[in-house]
């Protein structure tokens, strides 16, 4: 399964991470990372199903990948 980086948008409250890992986790995701500098989390999460993740109005989600500087 691939993997998702979600974080807060601005203005979020704490509870709608929270609200964010319990979904990701009721569809079938695993938490692999939770940040502590920034508000998010790295979930493994099926490919077919994360356009319900990205319904949440609260969250931003990007898939997880390599960055190159060349």
């Amino acid at each position: 399964m691939p993997m998702y980086n979600i974080t807060l948008k601005d203005g979020a409250s704490p509870d709608q991470l929270s609200k964010a890992k319990d979904d990701a986790k009721n569809q079938g995701g695993e938490i692999k990372h939770e940040f502590t500098l920034i508000k998010g989390f790295t979930v493994e999460f099926p490919a077919d199903r994360v356009t319900t993740l990205e319904t949440n109005e609260h969250i931003h989600v990007e898939q997880d990948g390599q960055v190159k500087t060349q």
